[in-house]
């Protein structure tokens, strides 16, 4: 006897009311596309669970699949077999034997009351088998904390034996709640922020700013290897698009005082922003900005940067401090790329005393100096626009247009 389905549980998603068909025929539907290279799996939607039957295919590599798709909050790995109390208690014996530890217990639940035995009664004969079939020794019941927790769901088409409960990602399908645009430097920040928009079931689409020379190739690599990262928490692929930002960036620098060089920069990073969010149909700019980490990050210098806009701007780490954000981009893989020494278009020009308090006016003069808008379209209408998939790194099928 082998197991041969994983059911799959929804969580926050049984809170959605009139919505959750909604909501899990998103999650269905992501699931399927995160697990496209399984193509024996098939799959039932029921009000409450995902089965997905393997068919033959590896349980763990579907298992490390299913642990980054959002709107999962739980899964197990079970035993599906007929409304047969001999094959059930075959079925939860065969996980005993073969899980860690020496107490267990058995929780049976009826979905099906038509089964002649209570869930008590079920739950005595199941752990009775088993002591007296076991290979174990010393075997005991701990209805407390036990090291095995044998769960048997009794519903209408059959009975499911399952012990091992696999916390998943939580939150939101991803694209439940629409799509924005993340701005992506490469940094630790960012691809953090990007994380958590999905886990919110919001799609995200990225905007990456070059400097060549001054940004050379292997900062653009780091970029597309953090989405490569990310895109297996999305629908296995991320779209990016590579503003050529050189031009726009010089201009700056050569009608600004230094010290306002880096408010008036992202002020035409935001205006960029915005006009790719609003051609590609994005609701919102996402960021990495934490706040008071950077002069940049100042509420004084994000009122004065975010006035050029009226697009929301979402910031996910806002309130996390560096080493809580360092944490989570250990945990998601991103961490490890973003600390590669190939610096991006905001730190090659750093000013030495950069102005923490900046003012609006002071801004809008010495934007008065030069004709910035057509740059900024330039740089909207030049740009690279990448698909990374599972083709991410064979040049001949990656995705270009």
């Amino acid at each position: 006897m082998e197991a041969n389905h994983i059911i799959v549980r929804f969580g926050e998603l049984t809170t959605k009311g009139k919505n959750r068909k909604l909501f899990t025929r998103k999650l269905l539907k992501n699931t399927k596309e995160i697990l496209h290279d399984f193509t024996s799996l098939s799959y039932e939607l029921t009000y409450d669970h995902i089965f997905i039957l393997l068919n033959g295919e590896d349980p763990e590599k579907v298992s490390a699949k299913l642990k980054t798709v959002f709107g999962i909050h739980s899964f197990s790995l079970c035993y599906k077999v007929e409304h047969d109390l001999q094959k059930v208690k075959e079925a939860a014996c065969k996980i005993v034997d073969e899980a860690e530890g020496t107490t267990f217990k058995i929780n049976t639940k009826r979905s099906d009351k038509e089964f002649p035995m209570t869930s008590p009664e079920m739950n005595r004969a199941i752990a009775g088998y088993i002591f007296n079939m076991t290979k174990k020794e010393n075997l005991k019941v701990d209805v407390h904390n036990p090291d095995i927790l044998v769960k048997v769901e009794f519903r209408k088409d059959a009975a499911y034996v399952m012990d091992n409960v696999v916390m998943g990602a939580g939150g939101y399908p991803v694209g439940i709640g629409g799509k924005a645009l993340l701005m992506l430097s490469g940094g630790i920040d960012s691809p953090v922020a990007g994380y958590l928009m999905m886990k919110r079931g919001i799609d995200i689409e990225c905007i990456h700013y070059a400097s060549p020379p001054y940004t050379n190739d292997l900062a653009r690599e780091k970029v597309l290897d953090l989405l490569n990262v990310l895109k297996e928490s999305a629908h296995g692929k991320i779209t990016v698009h590579i503003i050529p930002f050189t031009k726009l960036q010089l201009s700056v620098y050569d009608h600004c005082e230094e010290s306002y060089a880096m408010t008036v920069m992202r002020r035409m990073m935001y205006r960029i922003a915005e006009g790719v969010a609003r051609k590609r149909h994005c609701k919102a700019i996402v960021n990495g900005e934490s706040v008071g980490q950077v002069a940049s990050q100042t509420l004084d210098s994000m009122l004065t940067i975010n006035s050029v806009i009226t697009t929301p701007v979402i910031r996910p780490v806002a309130c996390m401090d560096k080493l809580e954000i360092i944490d989570v981009a250990e945990r998601i893989g991103t961490y490890d790329i973003s600390i590669r020494p190939h610096e991006d278009c905001c730190t090659i020009f750093t000013p030495k005393k950069p102005a923490t308090k900046p003012k609006t006016y002071k801004c809008e003069e010495f934007e008065s100096q030069w004709d910035y808008a057509t740059q900024v379209q330039e740089c909207i209408d030049q740009m690279e626009t990448i698909v990374v998939d599972a083709n991410y790194k064979n040049d001949d099928e990656m995705d270009l247009f």
